[in-house]
This record gives structure tokens, C-alpha cells and sequence, in this order.
């Protein structure tokens, strides 16, 4: 039986980086509304309760009976988890004086305390709360404070109950991973049996009981999860795959043939359709950034269920759906806040059955089994790219001479990042046309009046957050030079230097 620690999100903004730091520690745990604790499960061997933006004292405020796991297995309080622990338990919560925000500098209480093993006797760790805890249950004690919180960290006498007021999930508290550890395997007993190898030999049997001899239909999309979703299936059940690859024409430049020439190296049955005509047409003229991801959602529905009912004897569509489309896709109300391309069910017209055969994993995860299936490097480290592709990379309406001005750039800078054995220090990197702008520029000895073309490169580790990536000048020098001598209709290239928040990492 597999074990699983629970995280109960509480609407923190960090709750899925507790899930990736449980899983670097190779043990499976699953993210679930405060609400939806798993009743009678004997796999859950912890329970983690995250932060959330409401105090404790708020009428909306979420609440969970703490009665479900408290004293069946151990328990986590995070920020807002440890007020929760706190006022529940009788302990008392109130508004500080000044929001605690930022790196603060813990000092151990209790060294012996299981949840502390291997700290240093002073740790920075990193505050963001605006109630703090000015006194603790009756049977609990102090075993961590700060300058200007005294109960930052403390833990039951008599139950396997911790909880401390700042985050140790997030890279500025310094000691983070070693505290998740310390709770997870030592505390929780996790044997740390989650990994790429034991996911891809029980996901290839778990695949081949649930499909036996039944046809699957995949969409490829070129990028990384629907190409190990496809090998996976592959090494599951062969010949009764077939993989569609619709081609909208707002590919990378030669991106289509490149592709489908990966696929038939990997041995993969794969249907290429070029269906660039019918996308160009529909979104002449559109320019609302909305209403072009519509159009090419609908066409590509049309498209591949097209191709789909070709194979008449098909009873599955595969999807290289992974848990964050899940988890984004639905806030802890249950209503939807984010319409992703991977999750928004199947046309009821297909008749078919959903499989989703990397829906628990993160985007790194899912890289570590594509290196486990022995997949070709540059797959499996492709930055991500948008589904509705270039047309979301060029603001204003699309027309097949824009893509060219723009796949042309992109091949440019995408290329030297690799040259420059940059790529893989950028999680996501692209050009961005500006064709509702024109600037004026100087070329020999006449005037141009032509488009501007932003470059954008950002580090993340999951997308919910990113920096822009401090790529050299004289490489964005080089790269901007060689755009502008080389790409009809460019006179002018800038470097985007915004994160995520504010700004988005696409601009559309």
C-alpha cells in the first residue's frame, strides 16, 4: 500500500510548493480542499494544514472538525494551520500590531524536538501573517521563538501535534526542507518509495489492467507531458495507441516537421494533420487575446474529433493532464477560477473514456520519468509553451506573415539560448511581437517604421511564481542585433524585466 501525507489547503498561495517539498522527499502526497479529508484511508500516514488568507477570527474563515486525524496520525500546522491548531485547541490568536512579513531569525526553545533534528541553534525562516499567537493550547509547549514571535514554533506534550507561524516550504527559510523532513520521514515514518522508477513500473501496469486490449487516442502537443504521457502509454500497450498532432500553424518555426520526426524515432503510431488554413481564417481580424484562445479551443475540438472518428473502434482519450492543470482548474470553494486546456472534460460526442496517466505529478516529476523512460533530452527539458501557441505571443490579429515575423525572432533567441548552453538554466523563454505597435527605426539610410519585438525569459521551478531570468547583455545583445539585421518587419528589440506577480510570464 502506497503511502500519502495529506496537505489541507486553506487557500494559501504556497500550498503547492508544500506538495512539490513532500515529494522531492520521495513520498506521494495529495492536495485537497480543507474540507475533503480522505475518511477510513489507511495509506495517509500525515496530515499538513496550510496557510490561507483569512485570520481565524473571520466569519468566512475555513474550518476543519481537527478530530478526522488529530491523535490517528501526525499533524503539520502551517501559518494559518498553526492559528487554526492554536484557537481550536484554546490557545489565543489576535491581530498583530504590524503585519510579520519577511526573513526573521528563529531561536531553538527545544533542540531535542523531533520536528527540529539537525537545526542549527538560530535558523532564519521567513514570516507572512498578520495574526500571531500570543498563547498556546495548555498542553502544548514553546520550542522555536523569534525576536517578535515567542510561540513561532511548538508541539504537544501529549499528541504528535506541531505547528509553527512561519513557511518552511519557501526558499528564504533557510532549514525548510530539513523541518519537512523531519516530519515527514522521522516523524511520519514515510519510507520514501515514491520515485520516477516505481511511478513508471506501477503507472505501466496500473495502464495495462485499466485499458487491456481497448483502442487509446492521445492528442500530442509536442510538449513535454503529452510526450511521456505517449511513450508511457506506448510501453503500456503498444500498437492500440494512436497519437494526433494538429498542427494550428502557430507552431515554432519547422516545429510540426521536427516533431513528428521525434515521435517516429520514439516509435510512436502518430496522425500529423495540418490544419493551419482553417485556424488562419477563423481568427482573421480577431485581436482580443480571449476570443483567439476560443477560436483555436473550438477549432482544435473540431479538428482532432474529426480525425478521432476515424478510428472507429477507439474507447479512450488520453491526456497529458498533471496535477497542477487539477489543482489550478478549482479553488477550495470548488468553482472554477482557471479554464485549462487539459481539464475541461471531453466533447460528449466522442463517446469515450478519460485516462490521465501523469494526473498526479508535478512538471519536475514529470521530467525525472521521462528521463526514467529514457526519452530524448531535448523533449523532455522543452520549456513549456502556451497550447494556443504563437498567437498568444502576438498582440493584435493574426495573420500567417506576423507568425512569420515571429517564429523567425523566436527561432533566433531560442536558438542562442541553447548555443549559449543558457536554455536550461530559463524555465520558459519566448518572443513576443508587438504588431499593434510600429516604432520608427534607421536602417542604411532610410527610415523604417516596422514592428518592436519583446524577448522574455523567466526561472521558476513551478510557474506559480517566476523571475526574470538575468540573461548577459552581451548576449541579449547579440541576439537583438542578429534579429533586427535578419527578420523582415523587426526594427527594435526589448527585454521584458517583469516576475510573476505581478506581471504574468505570458503576455496575452
Amino acid at each position: 500500500m502506497q503511502q500519502k501525507i495529506i496537505i489541507l489547503d486553506f487557500g494559501s498561495q504556497t500550498t503547492q510548493l508544500i506538495g512539490r517539498r513532500v515529494r522531492e522527499l520521495d513520498t506521494f502526497c495529495e492536495i485537497l480542499p480543507y474540507n475533503k479529508f480522505p475518511k477510513d484511508d489507511p495509506s495517509v500516514i500525515g496530515v499538513v494544514l496550510s496557510g490561507s488568507p483569512y485570520s481565524v477570527h473571520d466569519p468566512e474563515a475555513f474550518k476543519v472538525d481537527l478530530n478526522q486525524f488529530v491523535g490517528k496520525v501526525p499533524v503539520l500546522g502551517i501559518c494559518y494551520g498553526a492559528q487554526f491548531i492554536s484557537h481550536t485547541l484554546g490557545g489565543k490568536v489576535e491581530k498583530a500590531d504590524s503585519r510579520e512579513y519577511g526573513r526573521a531569525n528563529l531561536q531553538m526553545v527545544d533542540t531535542s524536538n523531533p520536528l527540529f533534528k539537525y537545526f542549527e541553534q538560530q535558523s532564519q525562516v521567513w514570516m507572512s501573517h498578520g495574526d500571531t499567537i500570543t498563547a498556546i493550547p495548555g498542553d502544548f509547549k514553546v520550542i522555536g521563538s523569534t525576536a517578535d514571535v515567542v510561540n513561532a514554533a511548538f508541539a504537544s506534550t501529549k499528541q504528535p501535534i506541531w505547528a509553527v507561524q512561519f513557511h518552511p516550504e519557501v526558499f528564504h527559510t533557510l532549514q525548510g526542507k530539513q523541518l519537512l523532513k523531519n516530519f515527514v520521514v522521522d516523524i511520519c515514518g514515510s519510507k520514501q518509495a515514491w520515485s520516477a522508477a516505481s511511478f513508471v513500473d506501477s503507472t505501466v501496469a496500473e495502464l495495462k489492467e485499466q485499458l487491456g486490449n481497448d483502442r487509446v487516442i492521445l492528442g500530442l502537443s509536442g510538449g513535454v507531458d503529452s510526450s511521456v504521457s505517449a511513450v508511457l502509454l506506448n510501453r503500456a500497450i503498444g500498437h492500440n495507441l494512436t497519437c494526433i498532432f494538429v498542427d494550428h500553424g502557430m507552431l515554432r518555426k519547422n516545429e510540426f516537421a521536427q516533431v513528428m520526426e521525434d515521435y517516429k524515432v520514439l516509435g510512436l503510431n502518430v496522425i500529423g494533420v495540418d490544419a493551419s488554413k482553417k485556424f488562419f481564417s477563423d481568427l482573421a481580424g480577431v485581436s482580443d487575446p480571449e476570443e483567439k484562445r476560443k477560436i483555436i479551443g473550438r477549432d482544435f475540438v473540431e479538428v482532432f474529433n474529426a480525425e478521432a472518428k476515424k478510428i472507429t473502434d477507439a474507447k479512450w482519450l488520453a491526456q497529458g493532464t498533471i496535477y497542477p492543470d487539477r489543482i489550478e482548474s478549482l479553488n477550495i470553494t470548488g468553482k472554477v477560477i482557471k479554464s485549462h486546456h487539459n481539464v475541461g472534460g471531453l466533447p460528449k460526442e466522442m463517446h469515450l473514456q478519460l485516462c490521465e496517466p501523469l494526473k498526479w505529478l508535478f512538471k519536475d516529476e514529470v521530467r525525472r520519468v521521462g528521463h526514467q523512460l529514457g526519452m530524448p533530452e531535448h523533449l523532455i527539458t522543452r520549456h513549456p509553451f502556451p497550447g494556443p501557441g504563437l498567437a498568444v505571443r502576438i498582440l493584435g490579429d493574426i495573420t500567417p506573415e506576423k507568425v512569420r515575423i515571429l517564429q523567425d525572432a523566436d527561432d533566433i533567441y531560442i536558438r542562442a539560448l541553447r548555443e549559449s548552453r543558457l536554455y536550461d538554466q530559463v524555465w520558459q523563454a519566448g518572443a513576443i511581437l508587438l504588431s499593434t505597435v510600429r516604432s520608427v527605426g534607421v536602417m542604411g539610410d532610410e527610415r523604417t517604421y516596422e514592428h518592436p519585438v519583446a524577448l522574455r525569459a523567466v526561472t521558476s521551478t513551478d510557474a506559480m511564481t517566476a523571475d526574470w531570468a538575468h540573461l548577459p547583455y552581451d548576449f541579449l545583445a547579440r541576439v537583438s542585433n542578429e534579429i533586427i539585421n535578419k527578420v523582415r518587419g523587426v526594427n527594435r528589440v526589448c527585454y521584458d524585466i517583469s516576475s510573476k506577480p505581478p506581471a504574468t510570464i505570458e503576455w496575452e
